[in-house]
């Protein structure tokens, strides 16, 4: 009987420890994923040509450009298109406008329809059209 006892003794530590040993792993396998799912797109605003300031911001996988924006400068938006940019605004009077390029191609759409992918260029000019 004592050896019983002590054999389910036995069997009942090693089952918490290898329990234990199993909940710390998963931690690190969700943090491995975060980071894997994060990535970085360089984020350049200029006027007429002359740069203001440029950054690189993270996102994650899938996420549109107007967003990222929003969370990393001070952004005002009118559907999907960017109207001022950290107190720089367009001016409809001087026909001056926010345009932007990503990979040094012109946009065909709004920063609401760009999917950003990692290492993306972005420029941001404001500019005379």
């Amino acid at each position: 009987m004592k050896k019983a006892l002590h054999m389910l003794s036995a069997l009942l530590l090693a089952a918490g420890i290898l329990a234990g040993c199993g909940t710390t792993e998963q931690p690190q396998q969700n943090q491995q994923a975060e980071q894997q799912t994060e990535q970085q797109v360089t984020v350049t605003l200029s006027e007429d040509g002359e740069e203001i300031s440029s950054k690189e911001v993270s996102f994650e996988e899938g996420d549109m450009l107007l967003d990222v924006m929003k969370e990393n400068f001070e952004i005002e938006e009118d559907a999907g298109f960017i109207t001022s940019i950290d107190g720089h605004a367009q001016d409809a009077n001087a026909n001056k406008y926010w345009l932007f390029t990503v990979n040094e191609e012109m946009s065909p759409v709004g920063a609401n329809e760009v999917e950003l992918k990692d290492g993306d260029e972005v420029v941001f000019n404001l500019q005379k059209s």
